[in-house]
């Protein structure tokens, strides 16, 4: 084929007269690699502490959103800029009623949110939603969708919908949260809902950052002590059973019965407020304002014997001590210089050569601990 491009001159011999009927076109030119209409995108300059504390003050909902993705963020850039705005919020918040709600997955918590926040903000105020959404543990990845399922609140000018992962932290994404509840109540938001992920310790998390917790209950489901759990139902200021419709209104009626008994074996709680347990009906929008009511009714309650104020410092002092711990840990595992020692004693250890509790006491500075 060489010998025979020299002799004609042409690329393609096929062309060559000597091969008529054969006919090779040139083809089609090839576009560029790169899009020759691409931009380099910008690095956007991070925004000032006092820009998003402006913005957030007169109620901007842009800079609200800004402030919360930098507390949300790990880096320390973000995280020394929103340091700064929440020491400058600080002064500005605890105005609001911080109301948890939590729940079984499937119990209606996010419907019941999208009505509750429309009877909220028809009687005036404003409303911000923050939903803890669970992450994979696989990919960490979250739907994030909590938007989706409150259809009405979503779209509603007075109302801030706020979903942030749990990343797998719970302790952590609390943290960023209670956080977060001082830069809502600073830009006006004078209620406050927070959606647990309805599994596990998030409750305990949430429980701590609020002054009314709500626990949401589904009748009809089976066995009806699963909802009878000690440690949550201590935990509840107030339960409702949804979904108290139809067919379902005598099982919902017969579950209400079952927890106001369950609820006689249990101490009166601290706050000296008895839980109420009513039933209502998201969908269909049924008992909304009863259970409003019974909310309010509790607000004046502990505000008249001084425990609301008394359990803002409490959860404060908490918030101060769970920060200390946090930061410790990251600071410990974070040091160049003992993440040597953690691999040189964690191989003692799988050698049988020291006890687990003896290397942590020496990672944690005392030598003196016998070998055991």
């Amino acid at each position: 084929m060489e010998d025979n491009k020299a002799a004609t001159g042409i690329d393609h011999p096929e062309n060559d007269p000597r091969f008529t009927g054969l006919n090779v076109n040139a083809g089609v030119s090839q576009p560029p690699v790169v899009n020759p209409y691409l931009r380099p995108r910008r690095r956007q300059q991070l925004p000032s502490a006092a820009d998003l504390v402006e913005g957030i003050l007169k109620g901007d909902v842009t800079r609200l959103a800004k402030a919360v993705t930098l507390v949300e963020s790990m880096a320390p850039a973000h995280q020394a800029i929103a340091r700064e705005v929440i020491e400058k919020c600080l002064p500005h918040s605890g105005k609001s009623r911080r109301i948890g709600i939590t729940g079984v997955p499937g119990a209606g918590k996010s419907t019941s949110i999208d009505v509750f926040g429309l009877h909220v903000l028809r009687n005036g105020g404003k409303l911000a939603v923050l939903a803890i959404d669970p992450s994979s543990e696989r990919s960490r990845g979250s739907i994030l969708g909590d938007k989706t399922r409150m259809e009405k609140l979503s779209v509603h000018p007075d109302a801030f919908i706020r979903p942030s992962p749990s990343a797998g932290s719970l302790g952590g994404v609390a943290r960023k949260t209670r956080e977060t509840i001082i830069l809502c109540e600073a830009a006006g938001y004078d209620n406050i809902f927070v959606e647990t992920v309805g599994v596990g310790q998030s409750e305990t998390a949430v429980h701590s950052m609020v002054d009314f917790f709500l626990l949401i209950q589904l009748a009809g489901t089976g066995d009806e002590l699963q909802g009878i759990k000690r440690g949550i139902m201590e935990m509840a200021d107030g339960i409702v059973i949804n979904k108290a419709d139809g067919d379902n209104i005598d099982r919902a009626r017969l579950a209400q019965a079952q927890f106001r008994s369950a609820l006689h074996l249990f101490p009166t709680p601290p706050s000296g407020w008895t839980p109420e347990v009513l039933c209502y009906s998201g969908y269909f929008e049924i008992g909304i304002a009863e259970v409003w009511d019974m909310i309010d009714r509790y607000f004046s309650f502990v505000t008249q014997n001084g425990y609301f104020t008394r359990r803002r410092h409490e959860q404060a002092r908490y918030w101060m001590y769970e920060t200390i711990d946090s930061e410790l840990r990251r600071r410990f595992y974070e040091n160049p210089q003992r993440a040597a020692l953690i691999t040189q004693y964690e191989t003692q250890v799988l050698d049988n050569r020291l006890s687990p509790f003896a290397a942590a006491y020496r990672l944690l500075g005392d030598e003196n601990t016998p070998v055991v």
